[in-house]
């Protein structure tokens, strides 16, 4: 076959995209290649013009022949890495950004700062951490899918890496655990107004928790939340998993957190009485409610986990 602008055109598009040392063997392989190509369409009968265009359309864009010769990838994270990539991202964004929210709300708190500053400053943190984590976890393994390294030797899965499924027996234990300290926090915030930890002038329990809960009945919806939470725990032990159990029990989890968290950023945790009747400094509530609003946060992020883990089991 005779060479021509077309093929000239072709090859001169791809070996633009591979390096220099090796444009002159790409070269005489893809011309050898393509003339082959052509020369056996031409003895089926095809045309010239015809038979080289389809060889030059099967052959398919210069770019991505050029990244199989060059062996380049040209997608961000390839398969052999993907996995691993995902993985780590998910640990680091569970790990780290619920940890530098919890810090910086704590912090805030602190420092006495309002509770929309609290809120604000600690999901402003929160997503930086995770634009940071995102980024410069992506920008690592790009570079180690573009940087030429020795092939380590892969291990071979096999069946025994399966997790190990979760007994009846050992979810029953975990159920009733979770029965017993709910029973036992509820039972401590209802019964608080009447514990005697402190007591005033005239002999009565001054109580530990802001009465203001009391007042507005506030706690009762709080108690009707946990609750509700429990249900869901009893209701994932004895039901299968579904798309609304799941929105369900996310809901309940999310409505809990997000009503403790309320409390704790507008102060109404702990009595003022009872702090100054306990000798308390004046920053110890704020330490509590920094501890709660950070404890809170991270509640509220593993109810999200929990939530997609069980969609995706459904």
């Amino acid at each position: 076959m005779t060479t021509t602008a077309l093929t000239d055109r072709y090859i001169e598009a791809t070996l633009r995209r591979v390096p220099s040392r090796q444009r002159p063997d790409i070269e005489r392989e893809l011309r050898t290649s393509i003339a082959d190509a052509v020369d056996d369409r031409l003895e089926a009968g095809a045309e010239p013009a015809e038979a080289e265009v389809a060889v030059l359309t099967d052959l398919g864009d210069p770019a991505r022949l050029a990244a199989g010769y060059a062996d380049r990838p040209l997608q961000l994270i390839g398969p052999a890495l993907f996995l691993d990539y995902t993985r780590l991202l998910s640990a680091l964004l569970v790990t780290v950004v619920p940890a530098v929210a919890a810090v910086v709300g704590l912090l805030r708190a602190v420092d006495g700062a309002s509770a929309s500053t609290v809120a604000g400053d600690a999901v402003g943190a929160a997503l930086t951490a995770g634009l940071h984590v995102a980024f410069w976890t992506t920008l690592v393994f790009a570079v180690i899918e573009r940087v030429p390294s020795p092939k380590l030797p892969t291990r071979q899965w096999t069946p025994a890496a399966l997790p190990e499924p979760v007994g009846r027996r050992t979810r029953y234990a975990e159920l009733t655990a979770e029965t017993v300290a709910m029973v036992l926090f509820t039972s401590l915030i209802l019964l608080s107004p009447v514990l005697p930890f402190e007591r005033d002038a005239a002999g009565d329990p001054i109580q530990a928790l802001d009465p203001w809960l009391w007042d507005t009945g506030l706690i009762y919806v709080f108690v009707g939340l946990l609750v509700a939470s429990l249900a869901f725990a009893f209701a994932k032990y004895y039901a299968r998993p579904s798309v609304p159990f799941a929105i369900g029990r996310a809901a309940a989890d999310i409505a809990t957190g997000l009503t403790l968290l309320w409390f704790a950023a507008n102060d109404h945790i702990l009595n003022p009485a009872f702090v100054e009747a306990a000798g308390w400094s004046s920053g110890t509530p704020k330490w509590i409610n920094g501890i709660v609003v950070a404890v809170c946060i991270g509640s509220l992020l593993s109810a999200v986990v929990t939530a997609l883990r069980d969609y995706r089991q459904r």
